[in-house]
């Protein structure tokens, strides 16, 4: 996701090609996203509270009988969501509070299409589960396919999830009696007093549902909702996950060197990695979380290397041992353990940390790209992965494709690009798929994939583009956008800084663009080598 150290060949655009205002509005953004940064170096920002795991609480609130205040908190959070335009929020929010509904399968099915097909089975079986736990009939008719359970390639976060799931629809098909004492001794295993295991609020509240169904577990159950009610949030709600810092602080890291941020702040953000690094080599979401994953530790490895990748040469070349350790047979790349399907957004990810190495990595880098050619479909888009924006895994292949010319680094930008400047909005933003209306995140991911462009068609789109991410910015120099995080996919959720992030790197990447020219302040608006030039 760096910007390059060099042009790489592409040209310089005229300062002219971007809307007046832009300059300011990057300070702005980048001073406010710079008062994010703690002393230690990390970015903080909590996960917003989702219908999804409100409606699992306050189940088990009704269930528990338990603290009826935090229960008065969570039905008027979920009575807001009575009328949501989301039909799957508007579902669960009337379940949840009492109301008679009948899922809509169809309704259903088009949702659980937006996640990637091996996880299929297996989404399918969680959102049965949750209809069952809210009394709602569950859209399959039957027990659910076999391969929802089967823990080939599961990580420990699926493996616990796939467990809880595997209770609930047990005991809604009357066949509790087919769980064993290892399965629900792995349940058990997750339940610390005080602690969320994992950080995972979702995988928490269906561990306590599933244990709630199993006698001799009330005391635990009834601990476990203490624990969760620890993150209840001030709107009464609850969030999917406790929060995402360690990833917030490794994407600001690189939007805030694109933007020119001094020596001093990402000497304190690499600190942080550095210190926050595992045992393997890799990269957790958040502190506390043991499992690591290719996006964090790839993104993790773009810091260190343009904040000093001779100090920080030892860490490096660890965390490039750990994405060689998962990578797979096809030159892809998995989000969390070796043996799991290769995804087209992790090997992009991949790829751009592997390019920070040179020709040591340059055949590794190679089989990526291909990969990712392999997977890209037609109109140049790629199956769904962790962002529900079609943009975010094409302006990472692009950006790889870029730094790795060749034929096949080539063949896989071009489509991206084409798609990019095909899909604009008549407001100059772009959607998260085909269709949609404008949003902040799909358009800094779109302008990103512009930026790898070297025909004459990019400067106009970049020019309209900039002005509508422009156009989305606050008073205080933040950026207002829909979230475009889904976990487990395809179920969005909100942390919102990212947005600040993402905006703040996309007017990086454009800034590096243009030609070295000065404002009407004397100030040098672009970068070379990953330097910062004058004041910017």
């Amino acid at each position: 996701m760096r910007i390059p150290a060099i042009t790489g060949g592409l040209p310089r655009w005229p300062h002219g090609a971007l809307p007046v205002g832009l300059w300011s509005a990057t300070q702005r953004l980048r001073t406010h996203l710079l008062a994010r940064v703690g002393p230690d170096g990390a970015v903080r920002e909590p996960c917003h509270s989702r219908v999804l795991e409100s409606a699992l609480l306050l189940a088990l609130l009704d269930l528990t009988r338990a603290d009826p205040a935090a229960r008065r908190r969570v039905a008027d959070y979920l009575a807001r969501y009575r009328d949501s335009p989301e039909r799957l929020d508007r579902l669960l929010a009337r379940a949840a509070l009492g109301g008679h509904q009948v899922a809509d399968p169809p309704s259903l099915e088009v949702f659980l299409s937006q996640a990637p097909d091996f996880t299929g089975a297996r989404k399918r079986a969680l959102l049965d589960a949750v209809l069952h736990l809210l009394g709602v009939a569950p859209a399959t008719a039957g027990p659910p396919h076999p391969e929802a359970f089967s823990p080939r390639g599961l990580h420990p976060w699926a493996r616990v999830q796939v467990t809880a799931v595997k209770v609930v629809l047990a005991d809604a098909h009357g066949a509790l009696g087919d769980i064993n004492e290892g399965e629900v001794a792995l349940l058990r295993s997750t339940q610390h007093p005080g602690t969320v295991w994992e950080g995972n609020l979702l995988i928490h509240l269906s561990v306590l549902h599933a244990l709630s169904l199993i006698p001799g577990h009330e005391h635990l159950v009834a601990q476990g909702i203490r624990t969760a009610l620890a993150h209840q949030r001030p709107d009464g709600g609850m969030p999917f996950i406790c929060d995402e810092d360690t990833w917030v602080t490794a994407t600001a890291g690189l939007a805030l060197h694109a933007a020119g941020a001094g020596a001093p702040v990402l000497d304190a953000i690499a600190r942080r990695l550095v210190a926050l690094q595992q045992s393997g080599g890799g990269w957790s979401y958040t502190e506390g979380a043991e499992q690591s994953d290719v996006d964090c530790t790839s993104a993790a490895i773009e810091v260190l290397h343009v904040v000093d990748a001779r100090a920080h040469r030892a860490p490096i070349r660890r965390a490039i041992g750990a994405l060689r350790a998962v990578r797979g047979h096809d030159g892809g790349f998995p989000t969390y353990s070796a043996g799991a399907p290769s995804e087209a957004g992790m090997a992009a990810a991949a790829a751009n940390a592997l390019t920070t190495q040179g020709p040591a990595e340059h055949a590794t880098v190679e089989a990526a790209l291909d990969y990712l050619g392999a997977a890209q479909r037609a109109d140049g888009s790629f199956p769904p992965d962790w962002s529900s924006s079609r943009y975010h895994t094409v302006f990472r292949a692009a950006l790889a494709a870029t730094r790795h010319p060749s034929a096949v680094g080539h063949a896989l930008a071009r489509p991206c690009q084409a798609l990019v400047l095909d899909s604009q909005n008549s407001d100059g933003g772009w959607g998260r798929q085909d269709g949609a209306p404008s949003d902040a995140l799909s358009t800094a991911y779109a302008l990103i994939t512009l930026t790898t462009v070297t025909g004459p068609q990019a400067p106009a789109a970049v020019g309209t583009g900039a002005a509508y991410l422009l156009a989305q910015q606050r008073q205080n120099g933040s950026i207002r956008s829909v979230p475009d995080s889904i976990g487990p996919r395809p179920f969005p959720f909100t942390v919102p800084v990212l947005a600040d992030v993402f905006a703040l790197l996309a007017l990086g990447h454009l800034i590096h663009r243009t030609r070295p020219d000065t404002d009407r302040g004397g100030q040098v608006r672009h970068r070379a080598r990953g330097r910062p030039i004058g004041r910017m």
